[in-house]
């Protein structure tokens, strides 16, 4: 037997034609999970792929045979008992596709029955109420595993086989080809031309002279202005007395009579 930590058993000498998938933890109600597996069970994976796309949306219901108690009549199911469990159906519907890809890489063929599909309860976990409130309420987790099997008569998809190259020889059966010696090339004497002179005398090359570094210009001294020397004060002349300038005038007058 093979798969020991699923439910459902398989022989050792038929697993290649099996894929599995299972998810665990799961934070959802363990019995609407399991009436969407009633459904899924025993179906090709086509048909359950787009119910389950359907049931996700909300498009169609889904049928409860069990935990139905004061459920309501629907009419798609034609008057039995049904819901639209949109969580769970897209639980499954992401456990199915991760079957369906684990039967890929197999090498299963894509047509494909589901053969088991089952949902059970995993964990509880004890949760009180807040404020001293005596009241319990339980958190329950859920698993779910899925089974594919191989359609009888179902041709599988032939791979495109790479075409092989030979292998090459290792290198020590190889067998060494004696290499080819070449002789050197003969060098024939070099003639040596006498050498022309040029009417042209070679240009004398120019110096170049260093380069002086800039002079640096000195800052300009701010002119103080010029102090004027201080004037000397007028010499005032003795003052004569009136009668002797009258005596001094009267000479001259007489002068000019004369000429």
């Amino acid at each position: 037997m093979i798969m020991k930590s699923y439910s459902y058993k398989v022989d050792e000498k038929e697993a290649d034609s099996y894929a599995w998938a299972r998810v665990e933890g799961v934070d959802a109600s363990y019995k609407d999970l399991a009436q969407v597996c009633n459904r899924i069970r025993g179906k090709e994976t086509f048909w359950a792929l787009d119910f389950l796309e359907k049931a996700e949306t909300g498009e169609i219901p889904v049928m409860y045979s069990s935990h139905s108690k004061r459920l309501g009549h629907r009419r798609e199911l034609k008057g039995r008992k049904g819901r639209y469990p949109k969580k769970a159906a897209k639980i499954i519907l992401k456990v199915l596709r991760s079957a369906i890809a684990n039967g890929n890489v197999k090498g299963l063929a894509p047509e494909t029955i589901i053969v088991h599909a089952l949902a059970n309860k995993k964990d509880t976990f004890p949760r009180l109420a807040s404020k001293g409130l005596r009241v319990r309420s339980d958190f329950e987790t859920s698993r779910v595993e899925i089974v594919l099997r191989e359609k009888p008569g179902a041709k599988k998809e032939e791979s495109k086989k790479e075409e092989k190259k030979p292998a090459e020889k290792p290198a020590a059966e190889k067998k060494e080809e004696p290499k080819k010696v070449e002789k050197p090339a003969e060098k024939k004497p070099e003639v040596k031309k006498p050498l022309e002179k040029s009417a042209e005398k070679p240009k004398e090359e120019k110096k170049e002279e260093p380069k002086k570094a800039p002079a640096v210009e000195k800052p300009k001294e701010a002119k103080s202005p010029e102090k004027k020397a201080p004037e000397k004060p007028a010499e005032k002349k003795p003052e004569q007395s009136k009668e002797a300038a009258k005596s001094e005038s009267k000479p001259k007058e007489e002068t000019k009579k004369v000429k």
